[in-house]
């Protein structure tokens, strides 16, 4: 007759054991890189903040030169963040919503499935190179070439893809009765996305938008061929259309460079890149926690 108790010596249960034990294992494994990237970024670049860093344009490399600090850097890439979220959140969100809501499952529905797929593995090089012949080579923004206009054009074609996904997986996760409720009371199509999907669904959009910013406040490749860089500070709405800085490329270029000073600006703005998106991360968490507070009352 079995017993009732638990038996630890039992095969299954020891079984259950290592199991368990080994994948608390994989888990740990898999979060160390990123503890420790983050927190040598943070001890790195963190002694190296000064309120200069964030007031004076870089300086050009060369030996008994100071690096300057990181501006015209800082103020680009939440330029051209901006222009990307701009153009890509309403279009990854519609199309999301059309997936959704509005898709029968066809032929059509399924290309755009497949073609967000193989566009979000797509390296972002080619995003770049995608915008370079298209904006930049043919001087098709009056005359411009690289600008950090183009550099958001090509920063958005990599967010669209988490944007239309999350939102896609976010509206299907809203229980489909409380649209037949709305249906069903005389509201619109219109009113029920706008009112009752999308406001459950917001925590997985928002995730969503947060994901598709971060890796655009991130890339390098895209940039290098479409906004290029620039040392000098931005002072108005012109200079979108002339080579824009921004964090990653900065990074990229004085990381490269032999002297210590440029090394030390690239780890400071490494603290300040990694620093913002952890911001924007709790940011997101913070809004949802309130939203979902708003509904409850």
């Amino acid at each position: 007759m079995n017993s009732l108790y638990y038996q630890k010596r039992l095969s299954r249960n020891i079984g259950d054991k290592f199991f368990t034990s080994l994948s608390v294992i994989c888990a740990l494994i898999a979060i160390l890189p990123l503890i420790f990237l983050v927190t040598y970024i943070l001890i790195k670049g963190g002694s190296q903040i000064t309120p200069e860093l964030f007031t004076l344009e870089p300086n050009p490399p060369g030996d008994d030169l100071d690096a300057g600090g990181i501006n015209p850097a800082l103020i680009g890439t939440l330029i051209i963040t901006t222009i990307a979220s701009i153009i890509a959140i309403p279009v990854g969100v519609g199309g999301g919503i059309y997936l959704a809501e509005y898709s029968k499952g066809g032929a059509f529905s399924r290309f755009i499935r497949f073609g967000v797929n193989v566009l979000a593995g797509v390296p972002s090089i080619i995003a770049g190179v995608f915008i370079y012949a298209l904006i930049v080579s043919t001087k098709i923004l009056f005359g411009s070439m690289y600008s950090g206009l183009a550099g958001g054009m090509a920063l958005s074609i990599l967010m669209l893809p988490t944007v239309i996904k999350t939102t896609d997986e976010g509206l299907k996760l809203v229980p489909n009765e409380l649209r037949y409720a709305s249906l069903g009371v005389g509201a619109s199509m219109y009113t029920t996305i706008l009112k009752i999907t999308l406001p459950s669904a917001f925590r997985s959009i928002a995730t969503g938008v947060v994901l598709g910013i971060a890796r655009a406040a991130g890339e390098t490749a895209p940039l290098i061929f479409t906004a290029l860089f620039s040392y000098y500070y931005i002072t108005g709405f012109g200079d979108l259309f002339y080579e824009m800085g921004s964090l990653a490329v900065l990074i990229y270029n004085f990381a490269l460079e032999p002297y210590d000073a440029q090394n030390k600006l690239a780890w400071a703005a490494s603290f300040i890149l990694v620093l913002s998106i952890l911001s924007v991360n709790i940011f997101s968490r913070i809004l949802a926690a309130f939203t979902e507070k708003t509904k409850r009352v």
